[in-house]
């Protein structure tokens, strides 16, 4: 799969945060950080906002690093993402994204059966 794809099925390459990183633009972060402190109700700041992707080597946002709860699962049972989890048609934290992505839905469907 590739490896732009989140353990959870989200394209990273289309994450804001990423999109941010790779065009090394600050005014982007401070939007994106403005707008994701909205929605999330925490206070996100622009240097935060640093991310090459959930499954690839280099910079993590705060949450990606060490608060989500999928990537924490993913690693800890070494599954390349979540399509490949036996119990992923039951799991409420995956559930949570691929009841709101077509698109993460998508791609996890795509690890089923590999």
């Amino acid at each position: 799969m590739n490896k732009m794809i989140a353990y959870c099925g989200l394209d990273c390459e289309t994450c804001e945060a990423r999109l941010a990183t790779v065009s090394d633009d600050d005014y982007f972060r401070e939007k994106v950080a403005l707008k994701w402190s909205a929605l999330n109700g925490a206070v996100i700041t622009r240097e935060m906002i640093n991310c090459t992707g959930c499954r690839i080597d280099g910079a993590k946002t705060p949450y990606c690093e060490s608060m989500c709860p999928i990537r924490k699962c993913a690693g800890a049972k070494a599954l390349e993402t979540c399509g490949d989890c036996a119990e992923k048609r039951d799991c409420e934290k995956l559930g949570a994204i691929l009841a709101n992505s077509e698109d993460a839905r998508r791609n996890v469907r795509k690890e089923e059966g590999k």
